[in-house]
């Protein structure tokens, strides 16, 4: 009888093990998955640079969460999610990039409006304040904007400038940025008297209150509608979507109206 007992002891608290083990095993499995997909990656807009930043902190704050920001036109990061680049979600500056490549067949849905942008004229020049009639004058001798082709602002820019009847006038001035980003480095640097870039920059915790800017009347230029996009990957992963609906809740529309966007109540 005790032989017997021994013999049923010994079995179960093998399948104890045996049990534990496999626990292990599965756990272990999941923690290495977790690890190899890495943060989620969002392609950004420049001139969503700023805001970004904050809204991916607050994001990470939020759901544990990492997220890496890669920042450039949206014509570039376009060209480079055509090309394969590892993103999950794309942050744009306009509606028409998203749209191509939703109509490539390379996101989840068609793209969202999460705000509406606004373009200003900016300078850092001592005693300057900016307007499109001064860009005349002899003291601005460099503007810069970003290139028309592949960057929405620099596109709005043109439209202004065109609506204003002083493009023609002003090229030779005219230097272009890859990007805003590259834009804000000609007017800080002073490579540049003056420049085209977003409110969203001039308002931002790292520019405010650094030089003068002017706004544009509406009809000078097309709407600038931001679209976001999900990627579509081998495996879309739930931060992608989670992201995604972050973007568009009530914690993150104060925000970026603090940054100069316009959003929806």
């Amino acid at each position: 009888m005790i032989s017997q007992r021994l013999h049923i002891f010994q079995h179960n608290f093998s399948v104890f093990i045996c049990s534990l083990m496999c626990l292990a095993v599965l756990f272990s499995g999941c923690q290495d998955k977790t690890e190899t997909q890495g943060p989620l990656r969002i392609a950004t807009a420049a001139n969503m640079e700023y805001a970004m930043d904050s809204i991916a902190k607050l994001f990470t704050e939020e759901t544990g969460i990492r997220c890496e920001l890669v920042v450039n036109s949206s014509g570039m990061l376009t060209a480079q999610i055509r090309q394969g680049a590892p993103f999950d979600v794309f942050v744009s500056a306009d509606l028409k990039y998203p749209e191509a490549l939703h109509n490539d067949g390379l996101t989840l849905g068609p793209p969202k409006v999460y705000a509406l942008g606004r373009l200003v004229l900016w300078s850092l020049k001592d005693n300057y304040t900016p307007s499109i009639q001064s860009l005349k004058s002899e003291e601005i001798k460099h503007l810069a904007l970003a290139n028309p082709r592949t960057a929405p602002y620099g596109k709005a820019a043109e439209e202004v400038l065109q609506h204003y009847a002083v493009y023609d006038s002003l090229a030779p001035k005219l230097v272009f940025g890859e990007s805003i980003s590259q834009t804000n480095q000609f007017i800080v640097s002073g490579a540049a008297d003056a420049g085209f870039t977003s409110l969203s920059v001039v308002m931002s915790p790292q520019m405010k209150g650094k030089g003068r800017w002017t706004t544009f009347e509406p009809v000078s230029h097309a709407p600038i509608m931001q679209g976001v996009v999900v990627l579509k990957r081998e495996q879309v992963s739930d931060a992608a979507r989670k992201f995604d609906t972050f973007l568009f809740s009530e914690q993150v529309k104060p925000l970026l109206r603090d940054f100069g966007y316009s959003v929806d109540e």
